[in-house]
């Protein structure tokens, strides 16, 4: 089972997660496709919609796309994909009704981006025209952007993802974010090996859903990822730790800690290379405990697919974050 989550994360997490060492014709496509996706971005926006509400719908609708096979990956430019049935409206006889005047009389949120004559949900002008009017309509509610989330996703989860997407995306202000770090400085003392699915004994029976980065107190611990901290603090499991979400819906959890980087509080906005705490051996106990178990960065990645999140392997990340860092 085990084997198989680590396969099918490879093969499915490596496009959604930026892992780097690539060629620069693969640099170039990408470079072209980001840039399209932000014409429609600001072709779309507005003062009441900026561009990066709207790429961080899509960029939810992309991450989710790529780790779940009841969902239709769809066709660049916009991944953004509403359901037929909102589209054309909850009593439309046709729920592929393309008639905006139809789909209008039937209440449905449709609409003609591209003055075409048609409402087409597979067509990017029409589906970012048809998003930025969804959205224009919560302009002079309290909390405008969150209420319009939860109405069109009903997921508390999801809501805070693609928040905390649109946070990162106006703070760097691109969407071009795709640089990654190692987690710990490469010209270190470490070591590390494939440690996921191993048996953990303290606190009850459960496996090690992560991989542990053997290296001496203090060496820094870096963020390698672009993200917001969500979580930073004490728990019995891993010690003084820090959570930090980024926009391709992986939450990075580092553990073990033995001390944070006073820098940064929760809510603060990150990027690769940022030195977040200093490796330890805390945890496995109340607060403050250490020393229970050599000194080590515990580093795990969960995956949120709009439904649930889940764990899975980073340690062939690691290996490719490494190699990237140390060309």
């Amino acid at each position: 089972m085990f084997k198989w989550m680590r396969l099918g994360f490879l093969m499915l997490g490596l496009s959604a997660i930026s892992i780097g060492n690539v060629s620069a014709e693969d640099e170039k496509k990408r470079e072209e496709i980001l840039k399209d996706r932000m014409e429609y971005y600001h072709k779309y926006s507005s003062v009441e919609v900026p561009w990066y509400y709207l790429a961080a719908i899509d960029q939810f609708e992309r991450n989710i796309q790529e780790v779940r096979h009841d969902l239709k990956k769809k066709d660049e430019p916009i991944a953004m994909n509403f359901s037929s049935l909102l589209w054309a409206g909850l009593l439309n006889p046709s729920f592929e009704d393309q008639s905006p005047f139809s789909i209008t009389y039937f209440d449905g949120i449709g609409k003609d981006g591209d003055q075409d004559g048609v409402a087409d949900r597979n067509n990017p002008d029409d589906t970012m025209y048809t998003l930025t009017e969804y959205l224009k309509g919560y302009v002079y509610k309290k909390d405008d952007f969150t209420q319009a989330l939860m109405d069109l996703y009903d997921k508390k989860e999801t809501v805070h993802q693609i928040k905390t997407i649109a946070k990162i995306y106006a703070h760097f202000e691109t969407n071009a974010l795709d640089q990654r770090a190692f987690p710990l400085p490469v010209t270190a003392h470490y070591s590390y090996q494939g440690t996921w699915g191993a048996s953990r004994g303290w606190g009850g029976r459960r496996i090690h859903e992560g991989t542990d980065l053997f290296a001496g107190y203090g060496v820094p611990v870096r963020s390698v990822s672009y993200g917001v901290i969500e979580v930073k603090g004490w728990n019995e499991y891993g010690g003084w730790r820090v959570g930090i979400r980024d926009m391709h819906n992986t939450y990075h959890y580092y553990a073990h800690l033995s001390s944070f980087n006073k820098e940064w509080k929760e809510g603060d906005i990150v990027e690769p290379g940022d030195v977040i705490g200093f490796v330890g051996s805390s945890g496995y106990g109340k607060e403050g405990t250490s020393g229970r178990f050599p000194p080590h960065l515990h580093y795990g990645m969960y995956k949120y697919n709009g439904r649930v999140e889940w764990a899975f392997d980073p340690y062939p990340y690691l290996q490719i974050w490494e190699k990237e860092e140390k060309l």
